[in-house]
């Protein structure tokens, strides 16, 4: 069976692999705009922590023997223990000068931690095996699929959809967002606003990191991972609307489907036509899909 001339294997496959990387994009773009949209901070060091996340599974694994699963709750926790540190001792006092001056410093960390891990582990990919229990393939009736990306797919879906819930429709969540409007009023009712912007940022960072460690079975794990993925990421907060976390999800998602979409039909365009989109998209809603007016 053919569409449009394509047979439908290699049209489901490439979907596929344009539905994965889209859950990439949703992840790592999540944390973006969390970080944005709650402190107003332009980390351009989240590729570095997605490839921190990778690297430090790959290190657990072939230097302490340590598995899949548990570098899946123990990479994050250690990036993001990290990330609070950055923010405690250097982000933090930049928070009421130009976003610039942030998205300067974080873009200095990028390159002293890609430059530290590349001169002892070089440029070269290494290999990430797939764990046991998620290896082979899982027929969904229509087409076969490795049953470690379903995994991704489900995981990235879920981790998603619990992160807009926590920030959107909780108590928890409605203290972040007023704590970045009105500091002093949320202070007057008992919350540690310093701790609360701590706890964001490293929440975001293991968001990263976590997208890191659900990646490495996929891509090869090296140095400059991040640094490859980083520009991508941030075209996707741009068109989904900077600080909007349901336009970052949706525009992830659906940027990977039309890249894979693009691969099958007009392959020369794929690792450009995320830009495309982007361009259309400023010259036609400048604050992006699901971003605010400005006033």
């Amino acid at each position: 069976m053919e569409i449009f001339g394509i047979p439908l294997p290699a049209l489901t496959g490439q979907l596929l692999l344009g539905l994965v990387n889209g859950c990439f994009y949703a992840m790592l773009s999540l944390g973006l705009a969390v970080i944005f949209g709650l402190l107003n901070v332009i980390n351009f060091s989240h590729g570095a922590f997605y490839m921190l996340g990778a690297l430090l599974a790959w290190v657990g694994l072939n230097n302490f023997g340590i598995d899949y699963w548990a570098m899946l709750v123990c990479a994050p926790i250690l990036v993001g223990l990290f990330g609070m540190v950055f923010e405690r001792t250097m982000l933090r006092r930049l928070y009421k000068l130009d976003h610039l001056y942030g998205l300067l410093l974080t873009f200095g960390i990028t390159l002293v931690l890609e430059g530290l891990l590349r001169s002892v582990y070089g440029v070269s990919g290494q290999p990430y095996s797939v764990p046991t229990a998620l290896q082979g393939v899982t027929d969904l009736g229509v087409m076969l699929i490795p049953t470690y990306r379903l995994w991704v797919v489900f995981a990235s879906l879920g981790i998603c959809a619990i992160t807009w819930l926590l920030i959107e429709k909780t108590k928890v969540g409605a203290f972040l967002r007023a704590g970045t409007e009105n500091p002093r009023l949320v202070e007057a009712f008992g919350v540690n606003v310093p701790l609360m912007v701590t706890l964001t940022y490293g929440f975001g960072v293991a968001m990263a990191a976590l997208a890191g460690v659900l990646a490495a079975p996929i891509v090869q794990v090296s140095p400059l991972m991040g640094s490859n993925l980083i520009i991508v990421v941030f075209a996707v907060v741009v068109i989904g609307g900077m600080g909007s976390i349901a336009g970052a999800v949706i525009t992830g998602l659906g940027l990977g489907v039309i890249e894979g979409l693009t691969r099958v039909f007009y392959p020369e365009f794929s690792s450009t036509v995320v830009f495309i989109v982007m361009a259309i998209v400023l010259m036609v809603r400048p604050n992006g899909l699901f971003g605010k007016e400005m006033a």
